[in-house]
């Protein structure tokens, strides 16, 4: 199997180190539009660059697209018209109505595209999953989630980053709702620029809680920030009329003083990341079903945008009457 590679930055290079790893793949190609940057990516072994897009889709069993977000619309057609599966960063838009738009046209190609909401291939987070779907925990009472970064993102990034909720945040508002297996049907959310006025200058807060409310009577609340003086930390909790599970506390979770803790998502998600190319590859052989449709980024973007107008009003934000069928 041959697995193709857009985009070879930080996040792609990483991606196609363990695409290389896996034993079922044979090759993997890089393509990026920066000249130079693939062939120097290609020192990893088995990698190979090539020098366009084309080339990359007619040689590929499945492309992984991890170019700069308003790329990934235009990515995404074109291993659609290849009917090539893609398995592409999130967002696979930049805003909702681009993202319904390219939803419809994948859901009418048939063609597999897998979001890289990572979490949903981390091992503990699909067994907990597992747990909820099965009713190992019974009924869900209610889910905390927790996720801050060890520093702030460059302050340069603020402005184009689409806030906390869409950037931070957006990771959550996919989890949380996948886990519960019910739909949101009120949002509420509060922010605060408590880490550096940046966050202010670009109409943004840099701490935010978010408490959604699940149909079925459920609460969630997520909280999450910019900045955690001892490393990166992201956890969630689900209580249950069963059994109370927690994903992410270890001996490296950022808390009481931790000396190994976190760097960030890249060490905190390594076992995720890895398993999402192993999950891609089945995906691409028909042996294993998509865990992260691109219909469910509608969900988690839709659940962003009404953090957003909620921090700003004050007010909570009812959803019911979405729809996603």
């Amino acid at each position: 199997m041959r697995i193709g590679v857009a985009g070879v930055g930080r996040i792609g290079t990483m991606h196609a180190a363990n695409l290389a790893a896996l034993a079922q793949v044979d090759e993997v190609l890089l393509y990026d539009p920066v000249p130079g940057r693939a062939e120097q990516a290609a020192t990893l072994t088995k990698t190979r660059a090539v020098s366009d897009l084309d080339g990359l889709l007619a040689q590929s069993d499945g492309v992984l697209v991890g170019t700069p977000t308003d790329t990934h619309p235009e990515l995404v057609r074109a291993c659609l018209a290849a009917a090539t599966p893609v398995l592409c960063e999130k967002p696979i838009a930049a805003d909702l109505h681009a993202m319904s738009a390219l939803v419809t046209e994948i859901e009418a190609a048939s063609v597999p595209v897998l979001v890289g909401f990572q979490r949903r291939f981390d091992p503990a987070m699909v067994d907990l999953h597992r747990r909820i779907g099965a009713g190992e925990l019974g009924a869900v009472y209610h889910v905390r989630a927790t996720g801050f970064d060890a520093q702030p993102p460059d302050f340069s990034y603020l402005p184009s980053s689409g806030g906390i909720f869409r950037d931070l945040l957006i990771h959550d508002l996919d989890a949380v709702p996948w886990l519960v297996g019910e739909p949101v049907v009120e949002v509420y959310a509060s922010g605060s620029v408590l880490v550096h006025e940046a966050f202010a200058a670009a109409d943004d807060v840099d701490n935010a809680v978010v408490l959604l409310r699940f149909e079925g009577g459920a609460h969630a609340v997520l909280t999450g920030g910019r900045h955690d003086p001892l490393g990166y930390d992201h956890r969630i909790e689900v209580l249950g009329a069963r059994d109370s599970v927690a994903v992410g506390l270890d001996e490296r979770t950022p808390l009481n003083g931790s000396p190994n803790a976190y760097s960030g998502f890249p060490d905190r998600f390594s076992h995720a990341y890895r398993n999402e190319m192993n999950v891609f590859t089945e995906v691409i052989a028909g042996r294993a079903e998509n865990p992260s449709p691109a219909r469910d980024s509608l969900v988690s973007l839709r659940l962003a945008e009404a953090c957003e107008q909620s921090r700003r009003t004050g007010k909570p934000v009812r959803t019911i009457e979405w729809s996603t069928a």
